[in-house]
């Protein structure tokens, strides 16, 4: 038995294109390449200071990732933690370390955000915002494996290797 024909039709510079090709391109704040740059230094920084193995996610401003990656031995549920520190920093617009820093004597509060995102709020160090040349957020890394004070160091390492920078706290 033959399977069916398909027809593609592909015409250009044409009002007749299929639903695929007849849409409006999103802004692009960070590209690809810069994510995938931002990950390979912060990894990169890990191995060079011996550090345990991580994950790295980078997302843009809307909290969606552009890209993650997990070294070889880390756990699983790093990739779930290193989502929530990107998605803090995003929500508060400071360093999801920042945020658990500011908030330590509100446990309650932090407890209710973590709550209301659903788990994707995680207040300690290791997401950090990407600024552009004006200090706009432009996207945010979270990293999770080491202490979370390695965590935010390989997102930093990662940030300037990629020639952007880095939201701490203003």
């Amino acid at each position: 038995m033959t399977p069916p024909k398909m027809n593609y039709e592909y015409k250009n510079n044409s009002r007749n294109t299929t639903m695929a090709q007849n849409v409006y391109l999103t802004h692009r704040t960070l590209s690809l390449k810069q994510a995938r740059t931002i990950i390979d230094a912060a990894l990169a920084h890990a191995e060079t200071h011996e550090l345990n193995p991580l994950t790295v996610t980078v997302m843009d401003t809307s909290g969606c990732p552009i890209s993650s990656d997990r070294a070889d031995g880390c756990a699983v549920m790093r990739l779930a933690v290193a989502h929530g520190k990107a998605k803090a920093a995003l929500g508060y617009g400071v360093s999801s370390g920042t945020i658990g820093e500011r908030n330590q004597e509100r446990p309650a509060f932090l407890s209710a955000v973590a709550s209301a995102s659903g788990g994707e709020f995680i207040p300690v160090a290791g997401g950090v915002l990407i600024l552009d040349e004006q200090d706009q957020v432009i996207g945010a890394v979270g990293v999770s494996g080491d202490s979370s004070v390695n965590d935010e160091r390989a997102a930093i390492a990662g940030i300037e290797a990629a020639e952007l920078r880095v939201g701490i706290a203003p």
